[in-house]
């Protein structure tokens, strides 16, 4: 018997990857679904591409996870934190998917979302889930939250250079693209076809919750203090992620790569690639490919770095982090190829 699972939020875009991974993971058996607003539906009726389509979704009450292995927390922000504390309580280990546990003190929580952590005692205890950055953590832990996609591709791209001081950690500019699928699967009249076909559009300017957890990222990397710019921008796709970093530095090319290629030479999921990369070429996988290039110009490097938002930046990273938690092969049920065309 392999590792007991469930999946609070399994309606949604990121829950649905979870099912499809765990079903075909050779360690993890589902144990129970649970969702919300879709409490009671088959799963079929949600998620029509599955197998198994027969299997009921229940409700969000934690005692369904009991003598459950682990529990995927894919719920929206404020929605998993009393979730995972009595899951925590019951001895079930939990990744979260969601952003409640993400931010590492209450002060950077409130800056993040404006408001305070409903259990800001226990912040200390959650481990960040980016295993390329944070394995030994991770490896072991009982409460793990998933980094957000957008610091995903942006922390991959900086956080080697940041700690090897290649960059200055004052004016970092991150540029970065989303699928919709992105926004999550609620209705939103922003989302419609006729708002969003053949039109892109940046959003949150300035204001963007994941700007405070990338730079925490690369303070917890460099021990000082990071400051940078993040402007995201919704574009007419489904899914995909793309950053464009931009930071000062005094080095060339060759030794940017240097340090990039040592990061993540022996990684399974993230590569150093040669040519800008695509979206394309990661939808489907839990892959990040990142290429690097400094412009003499501004002496300044950039730093591009693509992944799939619902895999690498939501269920394949959990899925990631999960096995180094229970102990499996850090890259079992993970796909390292994408989908074409």
């Amino acid at each position: 018997m392999g590792n007991r699972i469930a999946i609070f939020g399994a309606s949604g875009y990121a829950g649905g990857e979870l099912v499809r991974l765990v079903d075909a993971h050779p360690s993890m058996e589902i144990g129970y679904l649970g969702a919300h607003s879709r409490s009671g539906s088959e799963l079929r009726e949600v998620h029509p591409h599955l197998p198994g389509g027969n299997r009921e979704l229940g409700s969000l009450n934690p005692d369904r996870a009991q003598g459950m292995d682990l529990a995927f927390l894919a719920l929206p922000h404020g929605a998993s934190a009393l979730l995972a504390s009595e899951l925590a309580e019951m001895g079930v280990a939990v990744v979260d998917l969601g952003s409640d546990f993400r931010m590492d003190t209450p002060q950077r929580y409130r800056e993040a979302y404006g408001a305070d952590h409903p259990l800001p005692e226990q912040l200390s205890g959650w481990v960040y889930g980016l295993p390329e950055l944070f394995r030994d953590r991770i490896i072991g832990a009982s409460r793990v939250a998933a980094p957000g996609c957008y610091p995903t591709a942006a922390s991959l791209a900086l956080a080697p250079l940041a700690a090897a001081g290649v960059i200055e950690l004052e004016g970092i500019v991150v540029n970065a693209v989303s699928g919709i699928s992105g926004a999550g699967r609620g209705v939103k009249s922003e989302l419609l076809f006729g708002s969003i076909d053949e039109s892109v559009s940046a959003y949150a300017v300035g204001t963007h919750r994941h700007r405070p957890e990338m730079e925490q990222v690369l303070d917890d990397m460099t021990g000082g203090t990071s400051s940078l710019s993040f402007t995201p921008h919704l574009v007419p796709m489904q899914r995909g992620l793309l950053a464009t970093c931009h930071a000062k530095t005094s080095r060339d090319t060759s030794e940017v790569l240097e340090v990039l290629h040592a990061a993540y030479g022996n990684e399974p999921f993230v590569e150093v690639v040669d040519a800008p990369p695509a979206t394309r070429w990661v939808v489907g996988s839990n892959r990040c490919l990142i290429h690097a290039v400094v412009d003499s110009h501004t002496s300044s490097v950039v730093v591009v770095s693509v992944i799939d938002n619902l895999m690498k930046g939501a269920a394949g990273q959990a899925i990631q982090c999960a096995n180094l938690m229970l102990g499996n092969p850090e890259d079992s049920g993970l796909p390292l190829a994408g989908w074409m065309p």
